[in-house]
């Protein structure tokens, strides 16, 4: 039986891209899923196409109205909305609001909702899309990569503060997924992401797996935990590396 049989999930930013995927994968696996995407018309398609509840509307102010859908349970909370918000230093100060508002803040809001009850009965799933830019960075977008890293700071510290009380966390850090977000990312996507992009489906999987081994970190790129422990060992090089690809984003946009 799979572990997420009869289970009550809502998954955020599921109009389309990874939050579609994980709505998909959890409605084949036999739970009860809550489609949310601020764009009605996407969130309804979805959730017809595989028989689910939609629930349209901002992911800060759903928590409460998706539980209601579920019969008063949510048993798995994927917070999968987010903004890419590509920028520097001096994008506005409204692009930093938005970013840390929709990638972090509404992370925060939905595990005050969902805490009580889950420590209550001592069970709960937290499933937080990050990136890989939430580990590393990303060129090009300051107020994305700072953003992240704080989603993937909150989800650590949800983990280490209430694994013996029977929470548990994943945080999925793919690199480039083939979605609108990509897309978004224009030239410093094509030049960093696009070489090694992966579908949706494939982060859907890596959760999946990673929820039946009970990992906390998702890495759909394996290669990103070399990243990851490179970017510890040797930062100045690391950085000096990263700089080096910032450096050729530049070229290319002359």
């Amino acid at each position: 039986m799979s572990a997420v049989q009869g289970a009550g999930v809502v998954v955020t930013g599921a109009g389309g891209g990874i939050g579609a995927a994980l709505a998909c994968r959890f409605a084949a696996e036999g739970a009860r899923v809550v489609v949310n995407d601020i764009d009605p018309a996407r969130t309804k398609a979805v959730a017809d196409e595989i028989g689910a509840t939609a629930v349209p509307g901002d992911a800060s102010e759903i928590v409460e109205e998706a539980r209601d859908a579920l019969d008063g349970t949510v048993d798995v909370y994927c917070a999968n909305a987010g903004l890419a918000s590509p920028g520097d230093v001096f994008a506005d100060e409204q692009v930093w609001a938005a970013a840390w508002d929709v990638n972090v803040m509404a992370h925060v809001r939905a595990a005050r909702t969902l805490l009580p009850d889950w420590l209550e009965r001592g069970s709960g799933r937290f499933v937080s899309t990050v990136s890989a830019a939430g580990l590393l960075t990303m060129v090009g977008a300051a107020p994305y990569s700072v953003s992240k890293h704080g989603a993937y700071a909150f989800a650590e510290w949800l983990q280490l503060t209430y694994a013996h009380r029977g929470l548990k966390v994943h945080a999925i850090c793919p690199q480039g997924v083939r979605t609108d977000m990509l897309t978004a990312a224009g030239s410093a996507g094509e030049l960093v992401l696009a070489p090694t992009a992966i579908e949706p489906e494939d982060v859907a999987d890596a959760l999946f797996e990673g929820i039946e081994a009970d990992r906390f970190l998702i890495l759909p790129h394996p290669e990103v935990a070399e990243f990851y422990q490179a970017r510890a060992a040797t930062p100045e090089r690391w950085l000096g590396g990263m700089n080096h690809i910032q450096q050729k984003w530049e070229g290319a946009q002359r």
